[in-house]
């Protein structure tokens, strides 16, 4: 091995497949307090605690056969007077002179990292476990799938958890929390990369009076039913959220002014043509195209207006807000 591996700032060991010592560094072995006799030829976990052969031996052997690297794996070797050693390991698998090595590199950590607690109990149950009967490792086994199985429900619960968050329980849309966020992400995207968006804010016309006449379960009956058609309608690039009430709000996002307007007729008369039943339902729309002047709220207030300019001039009709400034 030439000087300048040797005395490299890191400590550098090659192994065999099979985890025997092929070449250490004077720099590992100043870190562990070996000598380099001591090591040549030995396997590469007689430099490991108990509970780190097993780590070592569950996760870096198989995780570098199938994918052939392991990046910035922290773990520590044992030094000779039994101490643990923290460093963040690195390996490559490679072929060299027709047989596969692990080339591994070891940087001594300073200060400790802190494991989280579910490791740090899994690896101390490890250990106990594996000073115990073969009885003890077959409860050893039975925890690793107990502790996948909860990592893996622990994640479906918060996936569920995310997107109860972010929709709204009547209809199914996204809620106005997400169409808060998403406001705010096309408003930074429009000033950053001049990427164009529009808004639509939809109203139900006289839903007062069918909650009214009908009862509410009929009303929330309408909210989903409406929820429904302005998602089947709408690219899957748009965001469709409910606003509050019977306020929808629209996100069309690359669409500019004209396409803004056509896109809300279609809305419009697709719920106008829909069948109800016994009940008419219409909708008035209010449409605001972004400007470089633009935040959130001033662009959900101008299709805000545009919606009670839409209502005040006889409902189920769509106004741009572009149009108010005219006139």
């Amino acid at each position: 091995m030439d000087n300048q591996l040797d005395t490299a700032p890191c400590g550098y060991f090659s192994i065999s497949d099979s985890g025997v010592i092929l070449s250490v560094n004077q720099t590992f072995l100043n870190m562990i307090g070996r000598e380099r006799e001591e090591l040549m030829g030995k396997h590469i976990e007689s430099t490991m605690s108990v509970t780190n052969k097993v780590f070592f031996h569950t996760y870096f052997y198989p995780y570098i056969q199938l994918y052939g690297y392991v990046d910035e794996m922290y773990f520590s070797f044992r030094n000779y007077e039994r101490q643990d050693v923290p460093v963040l390991l690195n390996g490559v698998r490679q072929n060299r002179d027709g047989q596969h090595v692990i080339d591994c590199v070891a940087v001594i950590m300073r200060k400790r990292i802190e494991h989280e607690k579910d490791i740090l109990n899994t690896k101390t149950k490890l250990e106990e476990l594996y000073q115990a009967t073969q009885e003890a490792n077959m409860e050893l086994e039975r925890l690793h799938e107990e502790y996948k199985i909860k990592e893996q429900a622990l994640m479906k619960v918060n996936e569920q958890l995310e997107m109860m968050a972010s929709t709204d329980l009547l209809t199914g849309l996204k809620n106005r929390r997400f169409f808060q966020e998403s406001m705010a992400g096309n408003l930074s995207l429009y000033h950053r990369e001049q990427r164009e968006f529009s808004l639509l804010v939809l109203d139900i016309d006289h839903f007062k009076r069918i909650n009214d006449t009908y009862g509410h379960p009929i009303g929330d009956l309408v909210l989903g039913n409406l929820a429904g058609l302005l998602q089947s309608i709408s690219r899957e690039s748009d965001v469709v959220a409910r606003y509050g009430g019977e306020e929808f709000v629209i996100i069309l996002v690359n669409c500019g002014e004209q396409q803004a307007i056509d896109t809300a007729e279609r809305y419009r008369a697709q719920v106008a043509s829909a069948d109800w039943g016994e009940y008419q339902v219409t909708v008035s729309i209010g449409v605001a195209t972004v400007s470089a002047t633009d935040t959130e709220q001033t662009m959900f207030q101008k299709a805000d207006d545009a919606l009670y300019a839409s209502k005040t001039s006889g409902r189920n009709r769509v106004t741009h807000a572009s149009h108010l400034i005219q006139r």
